[in-house]
């Protein structure tokens, strides 16, 4: 049984943000690579991201937040005509994204490959321009926004370019019922003929976005696990016929185990479940630990802060979502994947520190609990866009979870690897296959301690990359003390591994990735 030996050596201190005092005398942490035995598997593009469809059709989505991040977003009593009512003080009109944009193209290759989710609640209602007008006329009655063919295209050809497989969801609102109120393919049927004429393939789908929150999500007034399930099982049946290799998940429910739902007229995921019988090929849900600024108006216990941010409260949370969805799993689809189809910091765009380097310690963390809680695929959202994507919008400069991303796809292999459990505080350690080394071991150390170092002792020789940033709210990043940046051209630098001696001194609020090759091990484990 592999298991990490820890030798406390120091009380650890009270929890400081800003603090960056060390330690006098660290812990020191031992672990055997060779002893680590497989527990799971992941999907090769486990680590994948959202791409909004808002972003593609453009329109009004999460404005940014003041330059200096100190005066608070607030909210008007006006709401807007967006899908959830939100108010205009805290969106801002946006042009569709460029997909054939050249540096946008670099930096998304460097994660591939990857599934590329473009869905969100606009999609529930949209139509499809099934014209090659490039302008978007108006929408028609019962339609909320506007897919042009160009539009979509340049999804398609992003994805063919990039190995980044589609999966969406298809709209549900008015403009697709009958005179009796159920639901007709006749928007997915013309996407899904288009896609395949344009040379496309849409890999995965939703139903539609966040079910669970139907009475806010464009569906009909009143409507409940009963209509839902009546209109999955036509969906469904479409599916299997005009697109049977299209794989099928759902329900993708969102805020359920965090109360965000808790409100007249939401669904429960296992009425849900019940209503639309067995048939899913995979159980997909979303999850955020809470709401931005942005949407304050949805309550003070909903809110987070920087200050949480490294808490094992914060971090861990993930993991009882994915628990909690792979017990319905179990009763309902019982062998089939699990998907957490959209993530990130915070609902609404993410909070300014989303951006930061403090976020990456729940990124890193959560691909990690994930992967150990049997999870197949994680979707964050997004690549780009608001304070929650990977690359700024505006600049087109990768943030820090890029750089995060970046490492977990160059080393974090498909055999998930049993690490043990720490029992100190602040100490993360994960393990897997190293990728593009049969044999191999990857280490993630995250020390999430803002005052303690880590002794991490190897008995192998390994590479380190140690990720640091000059503050926890910095926007940019370093491995093992180069700051990382793209060029003029969005060329990425190349990240060189650091020789480790037997122990490696992990520094406070660090994320430490150690490569140790078959040569240095010299066993045969999975990839």
């Amino acid at each position: 049984m592999p298991r990490l030996r820890f030798a406390l050596l120091t009380a650890t201190a009270g929890f400081v943000l800003f603090s960056t005092a060390v330690s006098a005398a660290p812990t020191e942490v031992l672990i055997k690579p060779q002893a680590l035995r497989p527990i799971a598997t992941v999907d090769e593009r486990y680590q994948s991201y959202d791409i909004e469809m808002i972003e593609v059709v453009g329109g009004k989505w999460w404005a940014p937040y003041p330059a200096n991040n100190t005066v608070a977003i607030s909210e008007t009593a006006q709401p807007i005509h967006s899908p959830s009512g939100i108010s205009t003080a805290v969106m801002s009109a946006r042009p569709p994204l460029d997909l054939a944009d050249v540096r946008l193209r670099k930096l998304a290759a460097a994660l591939s490959p990857v599934y590329v989710r473009v869905s969100d609640t606009w999609a529930n209602t949209l139509y499809f321009q099934d014209t090659d007008d490039v302008v978007a006329h108006a929408a028609p009655a019962g339609f909320g926004a506007v897919l042009t063919r160009p539009e979509w295209k340049g999804v398609i050809d992003f994805s063919n370019a990039l190995d980044a497989k589609i999966v969406t969801s298809f709209s549900i609102g008015a403009g697709v019922r009958d005179p009796a109120g159920v639901w007709t393919p006749t928007e997915a049927d013309k996407l899904l003929s288009y896609t395949s004429r344009a040379g496309g393939q849409i890999a995965a789908a939703e139903f539609f976005n966040e079910p669970n929150m139907a009475v806010i999500e464009g569906a009909p007034k009143g409507y409940d696990a009963a209509q839902y399930g009546r209109d999955f099982r036509i969906f469904r049946s479409f599916i299997r016929a005009k697109a049977p290799s299209l794989m099928l998940l759902g329900p993708g429910p969102v805020g359920e185990r965090r109360g965000f739902t808790n409100f007249p007229g939401s669904i429960r995921t296992e009425d849900m479940l019940k209503a639309e019988g067995p048939g899913l090929d995979a159980v997909s849900y979303h999850y955020y630990g809470a709401f931005s600024r942005r949407c304050q108006s949805m309550g003070a216990q909903f809110q987070t802060t920087p200050e949480v941010a490294l808490t094992a409260q914060w971090l861990s949370a993930t993991a009882d979502d994915a628990d909690f969805y792979g017990r319905l799993r179990d009763r309902f689809e019982p062998g089939k994947a699990l998907w957490l189809s959209e993530t990130a910091q915070a609902a609404c765009g993410g909070d300014a520190w989303a951006a930061t380097f403090v976020d990456s310690f729940r990124y890193l963390n959560q691909l990690g609990l994930l992967a150990k809680h049997g999870v197949s695929v994680t979707m964050h959202n997004t690549l780009i866009g608001s304070d929650y994507g990977l690359i700024d919008d505006r600049t087109y400069v990768p943030r820090p979870n890029y750089w995060a991303a970046l490492l977990w796809r160059k080393l974090m292999g498909t055999t998930v690897l049993d690490a043990g459990a720490s029992d100190r505080p602040n100490l993360y350690v994960y393990a897997a296959g190293l990728r593009g080394d049969p044999g191999g071991v990857a280490l993630m150390v995250i020390n999430a301690d803002p005052r303690s170092a880590v002794r991490f002792r190897l008995p192998r020789k390994a590479l380190r990359y140690m990720l640091t940033a000059d503050s926890l709210l910095a926007t940019q990043v370093k491995v093992n003390g180069v700051t990382l940046k793209v060029s003029k051209d969005g060329d990425l630098p190349t990240i060189k591994g650091a020789a480790t001696a037997a122990v490696t001194m992990l520094l406070p609020k660090s994320i430490t990735f150690f490569a140790v090759s078959s040569a240095s091990l010299r066993r045969n484990l999975p990839r």
